[in-house]
């Protein structure tokens, strides 16, 4: 994907959130670098498929104190399968809801998933429980 373009999805995100876009390098790293209140930033490293580059991306700080609320991220990163820019940038805001002043949302369907299977196993249990 052109640098360009990522750079207007990290914009086009920027404009819902309290982060803003602060630079976009594409000269060495491909780099989009962001920031928020109160002092909180963080950088992505955009892969460059043409070039047989990594096909990953990286989240990163340069601020200590942001470094452990980027875990969720990084992990999220490093799960199998390709993700977004998009994707990744959503869970990083989501890291930083709690220094941002941000309620938790529940907008993502893993906790949902995993309650409705913690629901099933129990009935399961309960009816092989009954036929024995």
């Amino acid at each position: 994907m052109e640098f360009k373009h990522l750079a207007d999805i990290a914009e086009k995100w920027c404009s819902g959130n309290p982060f803003d876009l602060i630079a976009a390098e594409e000269a060495d790293e491909r780099r989009l670098d962001f920031y928020a209140e109160p002092g909180l930033s963080f950088y992505v490293l955009c892969p460059d498929m043409n070039d047989g580059g990594a096909d990953n991306f990286h989240v990163w700080s340069e601020s200590e104190d942001c470094l452990p609320f980027l875990q969720l991220a990084q992990d999220y990163i490093s799960s199998c399968g390709k993700k977004t820019l998009l994707e990744i940038l959503n869970k990083v805001l989501r890291s930083f809801r709690p220094l941002l002043g941000l309620p938790e949302t529940d907008d993502d369907a893993c906790p949902e998933y995993h309650a409705n299977m913690e629901e099933e196993p129990e009935a399961d249990h309960q009816q092989m429980g009954v036929s024995q």
